[in-house]
């Protein structure tokens, strides 16, 4: 069993403070979601983790096994089996699918373990298949000209070629039809077992009808303030922010 623990971490952009001493911890095996309004700091807690270099971290550790991943580079934190499928994908020019996601998982392997060509087409054959995707997404070039729905289940063919220990889920379900939706949870339950874990940042109960979280966390105004089973997610969506700000004595503005 691997750990993932988030002590007391506090991060800030361009001098202004978005978490306030984050507490989470999470082993393989398990999936949690994180739950919260808008502004609250779901993101800026993912792009902390992983590294943007546009986010300072001002105190705490974020310990992968034990080992401070804040000391480490972007790279580094990858090689170690982080995972983050961001919100908004990134397009460029030049590089194609298939070509990128070889060159990722043989980044993480040594010199003498190289995935060989017809390794890979059949792995990739199988995970394109699995998320409905056609050959010819292998060859475009990454994220260009792609829809959103798209560019949501590139991300998880990449989390399924590359096998991360945690992945962190950055609104995987943002802007996605039904069956997108349904496609793309299809792919991250393909990935639970013993070995591997998940943190899901969502806005929506929707998504974890498809994804069921072990464990659900409510972050308000930079800080986890509620952490309960999948339950919780359900309370939420009946009773909305107002009412748990309310219940933990927190001032809560509803953003319009």
């Amino acid at each position: 069993m691997s750990l993932l623990e988030i002590k007391n971490l506090h991060v800030s952009i361009e001098g202004k403070e978005i978490l306030k001493g984050v507490d989470l911890r999470l082993a393989t095996g398990e999936i949690h979601a994180i739950m919260g309004p808008n502004g609250t700091g779901k993101s800026t807690l993912s792009a902390a983790i992983m590294g943007d270099p546009k986010y300072t971290v001002t105190k705490g550790t974020v310990l992968f096994d034990g080992e401070n991943v804040l000391e480490l580079s972007v790279d580094a934190r990858a090689r170690l089996g982080l995972f983050l499928a961001m919100q908004y994908p990134s397009e460029i020019q030049g590089v194609t699918n298939a070509e990128f996601m070889r060159a990722a998982i043989n980044a993480k392997r040594s010199e003498d373990d190289k995935i060989g060509v017809m390794d890979f087409i059949k792995k990739l054959d199988k995970n394109m298949a699995l998320l409905n995707m056609k050959e010819e997404m292998a060859e475009r070039y990454l994220n260009e000209g792609f829809s959103g729905g798209e560019k949501k289940r590139n991300e998880i063919l990449q989390l399924l070629m590359l096998e991360p220990v945690f992945a962190i889920l950055d609104e995987i379900d943002s802007g996605l039809d039904i069956d997108a939706l349904k496609v793309v949870s299809k792919g991250v339950n393909a990935m639970r077992g013993a070995d591997f874990g998940a943190l899901i940042i969502t806005h929506y109960q929707r998504l974890l009808d498809y994804i069921t979280p072990d464990v659900v966390h409510i972050m308000m105004d930079g800080r986890v303030v509620m952490t309960g089973d999948a339950e919780l997610a359900k309370r939420l969506e009946r009773e909305g922010y107002a009412k748990i700000a309310d219940e933990l004595g927190l001032e809560y503005k509803e953003e319009v």
